[in-house]
């Protein structure tokens, strides 16, 4: 077989329709857009979610909630996740992040108090609760705000 004999298998392909080019293309009269209405139009189209004027369903259906734009987002740990760390572990966003704990080291973290702590470790972090610092403290560890 040679490169000038090869051909696509029969019925894989299939040659376009050319639109508005007269009665022998088989697409005469209204080019395949049959009788009048916005579809047979020239520059025909309309945008995503128009009903014909009907008032559309995104400004039909009530809106509720509040999106704070001017709002942080914080990791959120709890002193339970520090139990992964070996005694005297300097334990910062980094460390976290290289251990899985949390996804992204740029966001402020916050450790919560829930679980126990049994490690002495230094955590350098942006906040603390109340009994989460008071945990690491009991534990023999130092809780720094950075």
């Amino acid at each position: 077989m040679k490169m000038h004999e090869l051909a696509p298998a029969f019925g894989s392909t299939k040659e376009s329709k050319r639109i508005g080019r007269g009665h022998g293309s088989g697409q005469g009269k209204t080019a395949g857009k049959g009788h009048k209405g916005q579809k047979a139009r020239a520059g025909r189209g309309i945008r995503a979610g128009f009903e014909g004027g009907q008032m559309p369903l995104q400004r039909r259906v009530p809106k509720r909630g509040f999106n704070n734009i001017f709002a942080e987002e914080w990791a959120a740990i709890n002193v339970a996740a520090l139990e992964v760390f070996e005694d005297n572990t300097v334990v910062d966003a980094a460390a976290l992040a290289q251990k899985g704990i949390i996804k992204k080291a740029n966001l402020p973290i916050k450790v919560l108090g829930n679980g126990k702590l049994t490690k002495k470790l230094e955590v350098k972090l942006n906040a603390y609760s109340a009994s989460a610092a008071e945990k690491i403290t009991a534990a023999g560890g130092k809780a720094e705000v950075i």
